[in-house]
């Protein structure tokens, strides 16, 4: 396990290097990029074996150990699959952004580091056995993200995508945050597998899971925050078919799997993140039938399908994780690919609306297979991966003995008929001759950008009609989850049964959409848009914008007296409320330990009144030096004569420079003319600042000595 730490850190030297070296390699530093994800695939290959006999990989080693924190890791078959999946489309996007930008493209360095560093961040998310650990890896998947959606940053559209997404998912990461917190604390541990084998109870472990449920849900785009994933396409192509598709998507996913296995039991797991699921689910699909753009219709339908792996995952059954786990590979193939081919046509005829692309198909015979077979899969026509996967979904939500049966039924069967639907819009917008001899001008891409979008095509081909390639790896994810999963195999033909007879029906109903398109958008065109939650998102925004402007106006107005104010309340008021909740009194408390100390906080106590009160600049400079000699006298009255020499020493210093400063400014001090209701109000805010700042030391002084003397 010490090579899998290796394989981290190798990560983040790897993308350090090239964005140093990047602007001289310009399109070959994906090459070098490269090298991460064909390691990661070697690794994994090397362990799957071990992995897969059922004896998960652990290590630990001390990160901070005054602070107790470990970085403790973990591999076992669910993990392993999510390690595979990073490193097989990482590396064929990698590939494809060889060929997918310019030579002229600047920064190619700078994002291609970028996107090493979210690889990394991604593999270390998947096999983090501490909470903090993963949280560090969840945050920094955000980070990475936020820098390659805003790739193009000399768009205002790229640059507000970029910050939607990072305030959403890091916001969703500190709430998220407060709920590994709890849980840690009322487990005793933060090791996540210890914490799963034996789970905490009771209500401060429900807030925890609601916690962990919205961070969740920000993270995999769910409802109703599923806003900032369409928004996110304006990064480009490779970003969102690696991020936004098959692994960043895929970490709220990944943490429901782990933990609802656990906690399903507990009263609130399921309703709330089914009822998540499932909103995120037909909200998804039904809005992928309003658009135009192909990769928002994409994007939406992303959304739709991790609203399916979070009903899967989150029922918590057997039967759903083993399908939940077929989905979630059949999902990374087909949608990696999907984009991969929004971005080659967009390349190649300018435009991604489905709206202006015309007879695409025909200059481009071999793109449009590769995507029909892409889309087919994602709409689950046989043979192919997706229609496998769809197949066990349907037997396992039948199987269900629970009063979710039914709900969960038909909402899936309505988000798979709409599946089909938009499947079959985008490949008729983006490849069908609509008006003959009308047809979009194209350039021909290079055989080296196709190739990762074909090997992806081909792969849900060849497991579709071999599912026992992948079945052995599959069974393990499911089965490291729950126990029972993984019993039912992936097959491609499961027989004549119920579920083959609701696929037929969806399909058939899906193709009637397809063939019935042009009414299906004009109706969807006149169904009102439902409250949005990124009106919501912007309205939050703004309002924090207006406040922080208002406060900064007052409490950065460019006065001195108001700065100091500020400070000193501050100053006082934060460590005055713990000083007062537990302040400590000597016991002997007396005024004073005779008359010569009492004189001398008399003679205190009147030079500073002489000082705030003087009309001339000299008076109080003569003022404060009396402050400072009384202080002096007091150090020498308790026995301490050295504190008193240095009293008296810098304070003479400091009178001499006050008189040397002050004697090129006027004699007396200028009173400014202002309205008597305002001067009373502000010598009454200056009295309350004062008594509370002088109450404040009065009682850390107090306390100190208690705590001195106890």
């Amino acid at each position: 396990m010490t090579s899998l730490a290796t394989l981290l850190l190798g990560y983040f030297v790897l993308a350090s290097v090239a964005m140093a070296v990047g602007q001289k390699l310009r399109q070959r530093v994906f090459v070098l990029a490269a090298t991460g994800p064909v390691a990661t695939l070697v690794w994994a290959g090397l362990h799957t074996k071990q992995i897969l006999d059922n004896e998960a990989l652990t290590s630990s080693f001390d990160w901070v150990s005054g602070l107790g924190l470990t970085v403790s890791l973990r591999v076992d078959g669910f993990s392993l699959l999510m390690v595979w999946l990073v490193g097989a489309i990482g590396l064929l996007v990698c590939i494809y952004a060889a060929a997918y930008f310019g030579e002229s493209t600047a920064r190619l360095g700078g994002f291609a580091g970028t996107l090493t560093a979210f690889a990394g961040s991604m593999i270390g998310l998947v096999v983090a056995d501490d909470l903090f650990v993963l949280f560090l890896f969840w945050e920094l998947t955000s980070v990475t993200s936020f820098l390659l959606i805003g790739f193009n940053n000399h768009q205002a559209v790229a640059r507000a995508s970029a910050l939607q997404a990072f305030l959403i998912t890091v916001a969703g990461g500190l709430v998220m945050l407060g709920g590994f917190v709890i849980l840690s604390i009322e487990a005793d541990t933060s090791s996540l597998s210890a914490i799963l084998a034996d789970p905490p109870a009771g209500p401060s472990v429900t807030v925890a899971l609601v916690l962990v449920v919205v961070g969740a849900g920000t993270k995999s785009a769910q409802f109703p925050f599923h806003f900032w994933l369409p928004a996110a396409m304006a990064a480009p192509s490779p970003v969102s078919a690696f991020l936004h598709s098959a692994t960043m998507v895929k970490a709220g996913v990944y943490l429901i799997a782990r933990m609802a296995p656990t906690f399903a039991p507990v009263p609130i797991w399921r309703p709330l993140v089914l009822s998540i699921g499932l909103a995120s689910m037909l909200i998804g699909a039904f809005t992928a039938m309003r658009k135009t753009d192909l990769k928002q219709i994409l994007a939406y339908g992303t959304i739709s399908q991790l609203g399916l792996l979070f009903v899967l995952f989150g029922f918590g059954h057997p039967s759903t994780t083993t399908a939940g786990v077929a989905i979630l590979l059949a999902h990374a193939l087909y949608k990696a690919a999907m984009f991969m081919m929004v971005g080659i046509v967009d390349l190649s005829a300018g435009t991604r609306d489905i709206g202006i692309l015309n007879g695409v198909g025909r200059a481009l015979p071999v793109l449009a297979i590769a995507a029909a077979t892409a889309a087919a899969s994602m709409a689950g026509v046989p043979p192919l991966l997706g229609f496998a996967a769809k197949e066990m979904t349907i037997a396992a939500i039948l199987g269900l003995n629970s009063p979710w049966t039914m709900v969960l039924l038909a909402a899936i069967g309505a988000a798979s008929i709409l599946t089909v639907a938009y499947s079959g819009r985008v490949v008729i917008g983006a490849f069908a001759t609509k008006v003959p001899g009308t047809e979009t001008k194209v350039a021909k891409p290079s055989s080296i950008l196709v190739s990762p979008l074909l090997g992806l095509a081909l792969a849900s081909v060849v497991i579709g009609i071999l599912p026992q390639l992948v079945s052995p790896l599959l069974d393990e994810a499911a089965g490291s989850l729950i126990a029972g999963g993984g019993k039912k195999h992936l097959v491609l033909w499961p027989g004549f049964n119920m579920a083959l007879l609701v696929s037929v029906v969806i399909l058939g109903a899906g193709l009637l959409l397809v063939l019935l398109r042009d009414r299906v958008e004009r109706l969807a065109g006149q169904i009102p848009q439902m409250p949005s939650g990124e009106g919501m998102f912007g309205s939050l925004i703004g309002g924090l914008l207006r406040s922080a402007e208002r406060t900064t106006a007052v409490i950065q107005s460019g006065s001195l007296p108001n700065y100091l104010a500020i400070v000193l309340t501050t100053a006082a008021v934060v460590p005055g409320v713990v000083l007062l909740r537990a302040a400590r009194w000597p016991q002997n408390l007396a005024f004073s330990n005779g008359w010569v100390q009492s004189l001398a906080a008399l003679a205190i106590v009147v030079a500073a009144l002489t000082a705030v009160l003087a009309g001339e600049r000299i008076t109080a400079i003569v003022a404060l030096g009396a402050v400072g000699l009384s202080v002096g006298v007091l150090f020498v009255i308790e026995g301490g004569p050295d504190l008193a020499i240095t009293q008296l020493l810098v304070e003479a210093i400091v009178v001499v420079a006050f008189a040397l400063t002050f004697r090129h400014l006027p004699a007396k001090f200028r009173r400014r003319e202002v309205d008597p209701s305002f001067r009373r109000a502000r010598t009454a805010i200056r009295l309350v600042v004062s008594g509370v700042v002088g109450s404040t030391i009065t009682v850390f002084a107090l306390t100190t000595v208690a705590v001195s003397t106890g």
